[in-house]
């Protein structure tokens, strides 16, 4: 793609007709499994995932459509990466599925006071990952470097290395009890070891290509949970 960027009217688009991909297929995911619309852990999770989704865009094409630009690409570049985006979506689509059938069958009782400390903390991860995108307008989808891209080591740069993948953490984790389910915690919890093998070799191929990042991971020890790892 180089140094040319879509016009604003094309990355409205782009955007209009993800929008309309995405959020039809969540509810496929939650209420088809469900056998029924009356299943609130579902409405409330929609609300706190795409009310502040659809803001941030706005934000973004309004404020920085170029950070949106690469937010909108999919295409990994290095073949253990595309293995790893698949298995991700995967993971993804498992963890969607399950709660609709504990829902439709009974397999568990998750209280209501879980449920809505779980949004707060999907909400939470979402507040971690925009903070992210503010700090850091290089922050593609993929795994680039681009010409002129230069390390951040603020903000929350300044605790963990990766700190959009622990607001992606959050996000993922909690979902499953957000909506509803312990069962599908199980297969959420796999996130955490796909994401440690996406960030060793993420961290490979920026120490190679992006100067000052090998001084940046002296700098900053942890790579996702601050005092953890």
């Amino acid at each position: 793609m180089g140094n040319e960027h879509l016009p604003q009217s094309e990355l409205i688009k782009m955007v209009f007709v993800r929008l309309l991909i995405f959020i039809p297929l969540l509810l496929v995911m939650f209420f088809l499994p469900a056998g029924t619309f009356a299943y609130w852990e579902a409405w409330l999770y929609l609300t706190v995932l795409i009310i502040p989704m659809v803001l941030s865009l706005i934000y973004l094409l309004k404020n920085d459509p170029e950070l949106l630009e690469r937010r909108m690409r999919m295409r990994e570049k290095e073949a253990s990466q595309k293995l790893i985006v698949k298995l991700g979506f995967l993971y993804c689509l498992i963890v969607f599925l399950i709660p609709g059938f504990d829902k439709r069958y009974e397999w568990s009782y998750v209280p209501v006071v879980i449920v809505i400390v779980a949004d707060i903390f999907v909400l939470l991860g979402y507040g971690i990952f925009f903070l992210v995108l503010r700090q850091n307008r290089y922050a593609s989808r993929i795994i680039e470097v681009e010409p002129g891209q230069e390390v951040i080591s603020g903000g929350p740069y300044a605790m963990v290395r990766h700190p959009m993948y622990l607001g992606v953490s959050l996000m993922y984790i909690l979902s499953p009890l957000a909506l509803g389910s312990y069962w599908a915690m199980i297969p959420a919890l796999l996130i955490i070891p796909l994401l440690v093998v996406r960030i060793r070799n993420e961290e490979t191929m920026l120490g190679r290509e992006l100067k000052g990042y090998k001084e940046y991971m002296q700098k900053t020890k942890y790579h996702l949970i601050p005092g953890i790892w």
